[in-house]
């Protein structure tokens, strides 16, 4: 990546004036975010591109374009799918939610062991629960953290294998139950090493920054009237 490039030049990243382009007039106003370290915040720094990371940064754009919005943010580090679930689920339903980031499942497929039936049901279960309730979830597909060069070669093919299985069935879950899906697991940039944290298992601040933008874009093409 040019050492010149920030995120008002990065032409994966939202332009000027889009964000508010893209959520002029939304319906939503509570907003909850339930899931891993992805959704608490783990993001690297990266120069040019600013601190703060993804869930906080679609709050913050959904709070400009409606400055009621209420924001609840229940993302923990290191939990995997049943966890979130067991955690996060009761308390993301009383906060009564119209919109709702579920975003888990990685620490499951880090481990050789990962048991992609059983993360299914997981979101699943919670992906049903929160549109019981009227909310619009929005489901993900995240990068593909086996490029990280602070991946051990070895343990590429394997970790690339599962993650790309946990993007797949996720997306057919997101079909099936009617989620807002972002797709970002073969995004152009998915093998960009400026992507990736030096701990190999997170994102950097310009992937946060992407994701935000393919985010926005999802969410302005699925509007409740």
């Amino acid at each position: 990546m040019p050492s010149t490039l920030t995120e008002s030049t990065d032409p994966y990243c939202l332009r000027p004036g889009e964000a508010a382009d893209l959520l002029r007039g939304h319906p939503w106003r509570r907003f909850a975010a339930l899931g891993d370290s992805v959704v608490e915040g783990m993001c690297e720094p990266t120069p040019g591109y600013p601190d703060v990371q993804w869930a906080d940064r679609i709050a913050a754009e959904l709070s400009t374009a409606r400055p009621e919005l209420a924001y609840l943010n229940l993302g923990r580090r290191g939990l995997r799918a049943h966890q979130v679930r067991a955690g996060q689920l009761a308390a993301a339903l009383a906060f009564e939610p119209d919109l709702a980031l579920v975003v888990c499942g990685g620490n499951d497929a880090f481990r050789p062991a990962y048991d992609a039936d059983a993360v299914d049901a997981e979101l699943a279960a919670m992906i049903n629960a929160l549109r019981d309730v009227g909310a619009d979830v929005v489901t993900v597909g995240m990068f593909d953290v086996s490029y990280s060069p602070a991946v051990p070669d070895a343990l590429r093919p394997g970790l690339r294998e599962r993650m790309r299985l946990l993007s797949a069935r996720t997306a057919r879950l997101a079909e099936r139950l009617g989620t807002v899906h972002v797709h970002l697991t073969d995004h152009p940039l998915t093998a960009d090493p400026t992507l990736y944290s030096t701990d190999g298992r997170h994102g950097s601040a310009r992937s946060d920054a992407i994701a935000t933008a393919e985010t926005l874009r999802a969410l302005s093409t699925h509007r409740r009237p």
